[in-house]
């Protein structure tokens, strides 16, 4: 079973936020820019971490230096999964905001 659109909207909604308060909360001096659907976090260091939402596809896609990350909503467990390494997204953005902030943030729940 696929996803409706409003779903995957709602869904994309609430984990943007998600991880636009985990920044909020780190203390960490980043910029958090949200427009049409994609999130934009920029760190002092200049490098930046770019969540999107790719709609056809119902994936959400998140850009880090280390690369770009795909994932799917997996409805049995509630959490979005990175199509190539079975990470959750939670688990990609504590490995990411590691290597370009040097900072580990909790992000276990998404």
């Amino acid at each position: 079973m696929s996803l409706s659109e409003a779903r995957f909207h709602d869904l994309l909604d609430a984990v943007q936020e998600a991880v636009e308060d985990a920044f909020d909360d780190s203390g960490l001096d980043v910029d958090l820019e949200n427009a049409a659907g994609v999130l934009t976090v920029r760190f002092d260091n200049g490098s930046q971490l770019i969540l999107s939402r790719q709609e056809p596809l119902r994936q959400l896609w998140l850009a880090a230096r280390s690369g770009g990350f795909h994932f799917d909503y997996d409805l049995q467990s509630e959490r979005w999964i990175c199509d190539t390494s079975g990470e959750t997204l939670g688990e990609l953005l504590v490995r990411v905001t590691g290597e370009q902030a040097g900072e580990t943030l909790a992000f276990e729940d998404l």
